[in-house]
């Protein structure tokens, strides 16, 4: 009787030493696969020649939420038609609106929040223009915010870490199997 609670217990318990090293790789490589995808956003795009800014207030909503994350693409202001979203400098401040009109003999653009009534008091001067808004990610400012302050990269970093002492775990529970 008890030779065969042994037979039964030890194919269960030779299954669980294998199980568990492959979890703490799958958890490791998890871990480590969200480490990177939080970052892509914010990197990939600025390869391809984008400028990556977070909208911080709610002049184009509901268009473009606050905590959005906006991606601007270099260019030319007589490229620039009516209703396209633009990003200007104006103040020190990057400012995100809509054109409501392109006044090329003048060379300047009058834009207007979406959430405004009225159009914006001082146009904006071709020299101004960054460039014009391609798309925008809901949220994704506020994920952005927290991963380029250093307690976000310190978080990266001790994740990152973390998912690789997961799959150094697994090596070693591995190894101790074989022996």
């Amino acid at each position: 009787m008890i030779e065969e609670l042994e037979s039964i217990s030890r194919p269960s318990e030779k299954k669980g030493r294998k199980v568990f090293p492959a979890l703490c790789s799958v958890f490791g490589t998890l871990i480590l696969l969200g480490v990177i995808a939080a970052f892509l956003p914010l990197t990939v795009p600025r390869l391809m020649g984008y400028e990556i800014y977070e909208v911080v207030s709610g002049s184009m909503e509901p268009e473009i939420p606050v905590g959005s994350v906006i991606y601007v693409k270099a260019a030319e202001p007589d490229m620039v038609e009516t209703g396209d979203i633009i990003a200007f400098q104006k103040d020190g401040s990057v400012i995100t609106h809509r054109v409501e009109e392109n006044r090329y003999v003048e060379g300047e653009f009058v834009t207007k929040g979406d959430a405004n009534r009225e159009e914006d008091m001082e146009p904006v001067p071709y020299e101004s223009l960054i460039g014009k808004v391609e798309r925008h990610i809901p949220v994704l400012g506020i994920i952005m915010t927290l991963l380029a302050s250093n307690t976000g990269k310190l978080y990266a970093v001790l994740l990152a870490v973390c998912g690789v002492m997961f799959h150094m775990l697994a090596g070693i529970l591995r190894d101790r199997e074989r022996d």
